[in-house]
């Protein structure tokens, strides 16, 4: 049974989901799944602009075949080579054999290590802003180099106003009906996925990302279809464009503190839960505690790009920084993480080592003001009033 959407007059939603996939990229937590977003053109000439994850093939050609009916397929478009949403290729060509298939250099590059079919009679290499006519439809791809991979392009249908934006402007979770951001609560539930997608994903490639807003600044856009998550129109486009500047700025979305901690007995804990209280008690709204063992650190990332301050809380294991801690500050370094103000806890019984390790890479980051004395527990706290003193740095920082 086929599953499709008409978005526009002769534009369709080709795509689907998948709700029992457990982690995105075998790394990242998916517990309401993946939409995976494909759209098909039915003009004088046909365009599929690109593929779907392998776990949703007989579905998504079967939407295909669908919306054909007899007509056979003229274009299809490669905004992005990730094996999520070019699984499909191949057997689109043995389908349809005639198809040009569209991208750029990098695109047919990457085709020919991911794939073994010979495809070379169908491809059609474009440069930045060419343009290809289907009739009263109109495509001009448009580079976007590192948002997230290199081959990454664009599309942009002129009549209507509508960019094919690749991975730009998704969000993890399944799509349940709607596929328009306008047609569900998407504050309370879908902002959050899209800033963890954001902030994991493409969230290393900020200046890439701030490069092609400034490309599309004057172009008139309607619409925004993603390969992930749902789809963007009226009012709601100058809200995710909004959220992406921000994003790809490093610049926090409203003032707030996130407090990571390492604890392997719980007195680290302790600390961080204490400092946690003294902030409410000081009139500091919007903290969020995080146990690095337990919470897997995209989440933790998505809240530190939200917040403005951060406080990162280790024990010393083995004369290093808490395994889990050490690899969200090494993640967090990877991303590119900016402009954040930071406070620095350690622990230690015998030997200091976390809050050294902590205080280096913290260093080594764009940006980030260290706030407060750094403290160094001595396996328990004894001394309270450093832990005031510190509170009190935090709360004058906001």
């Amino acid at each position: 049974m086929n599953n499709v959407y008409e978005i526009s007059p002769q534009i369709y939603w080709v795509g689907g989901n998948d709700r029992r996939i457990e982690r995105f990229e075998n790394m990242f937590p998916l517990p309401n799944g993946v939409a995976y977003n494909s759209y098909l053109i039915t003009d004088e000439k046909t365009a599929l602009l690109d593929t779907v994850d392998a776990s949703i093939s007989g579905l998504y050609l079967e939407n295909i075949t669908h919306v054909l009916g007899n007509r056979s397929l003229d274009y299809l478009v490669i905004n992005h080579m990730e094996p999520d949403h070019c699984a499909n290729i191949e057997e689109i060509v043995r389908r349809y054999p005639d198809v040009k298939v569209i991208g750029n250099k990098k695109t047919f590059q990457f085709f020919k290590q991911y794939y073994s079919l010979d495809i070379s009679s169908n491809c059609l290499e474009v440069k930045d802003q060419e343009e290809i006519s289907l009739g009263k439809h109109t495509l001009r791809f448009y580079m976007a180099p590192m948002v997230h991979w290199p081959e990454v392009m664009m599309t942009y249908e002129i009549s209507k106003g509508i960019l094919f934006s690749a991975d730009a402007f998704g969000s993890f979770g399944a799509i349940s009906g709607n596929l328009f951001a306008d047609e569900v609560e998407y504050d309370s539930y879908f902002l959050d996925e899209a800033r963890r997608y954001y902030t994991n994903i493409v969230g290393r490639f900020g200046r890439q990302v701030q490069a092609v807003l400034k490309k599309f600044a004057d172009l008139p856009i309607n619409m925004i279809c993603s390969l992930h998550g749902l789809i963007w129109r009226g009012d709601k486009i100058s809200y995710i464009l909004e959220k992406y500047d921000k994003w790809s700025s490093y610049q926090p979305e409203k003032k707030g503190v996130v407090l990571a901690y390492g604890s392997m007995y719980g007195n680290t804990e302790n600390v961080v839960n204490a400092l946690a209280i003294k902030l409410a008690k000081k009139g500091i709204k919007d903290i969020r505690v995080y146990d690095v063992s337990k919470t897997h650190p995209s989440y933790i990332i998505s809240d530190i790009f939200k917040y403005s301050n951060v406080v990162l809380a280790s024990s010393t294991y083995n004369l290093q920084i808490y395994f889990p801690m050490d690899a969200l500050l090494k993640e967090l370094a990877v991303l590119n993480v900016s402009n954040r103000k930071v406070s620095l806890i350690g622990n230690h019984t015998w030997a200091s080592a976390a809050l050294k390790g902590m205080t280096e890479i913290v260093n080594s980051m764009d940006n980030f003001e260290i706030v407060g004395t750094p403290i160094d527990i001595k396996s328990t706290l004894r001394d309270e009033m450093v832990l005031d003193e510190l509170a009190e740095a935090i709360y004058q920082s906001l």
